[in-house]
């Protein structure tokens, strides 16, 4: 479930790496340039949706929360020198959507391919930022040939529904 779908308010959805859940406060933490339309829609607060699927265990988790955007946080600077400088060399390049004659990665040809030092790494921070989405509801759905079986979830407990 390393690869879930974001949805935001505006109907808009894509697929985010997962970078950390947090189980105690039912949080989950993906990177993002802040310079995308969805940090624009989410800011400090809107209604996110996650959609997470592991495929070996035939399980679907759809989760309803609120998310939020970090910029210039401890959290946000903590999470950009934990990742690895090939993750953070994407916010170096044009923002994102930007029109293009030919397909481009929007990195500056200097770095194209190459692995950038933390020196090089340096004008990118400014690009960066975190999306936390706190989770007020989970979706549990079983795949199985026998019956499926569905739970919704949140954090006073769960309840047993029809698939």
């Amino acid at each position: 479930m390393h690869t879930p779908v974001v949805a935001t308010a505006d109907a808009d959805a894509r697929i985010m790496v997962l970078r950390d859940f947090d189980a105690e406060d039912w949080t989950l933490r993906f990177h993002t340039d802040r310079r995308a339309p969805k940090v624009g829609v989410i800011g400090d607060g809107s209604p996110v949706g996650v959609l997470l699927y592991d495929r070996e265990e035939k399980v679907q988790i759809r989760c309803r929360g609120r998310g939020w955007i970090e910029e210039d946080t401890a959290l946000a600077d903590t999470s950009w020198k934990e990742s690895d400088a090939f993750a953070r060399r994407c916010y170096l390049g044009a923002p994102p959507g930007e029109p293009r004659d030919e397909p481009s990665s929007g990195l500056p040809d200097w770095i194209e391919g190459q692995r950038p030092t933390e020196e090089q790494l340096e004008p990118a921070r400014i690009n960066f930022a975190v999306l936390i989405v706190e989770i007020e509801e989970a979706d549990w759905y079983y795949l199985s040939n026998s019956g499926h079986r569905r739970a919704l979830i949140d954090r006073d407990g769960g309840r047993w529904i029809t698939p």
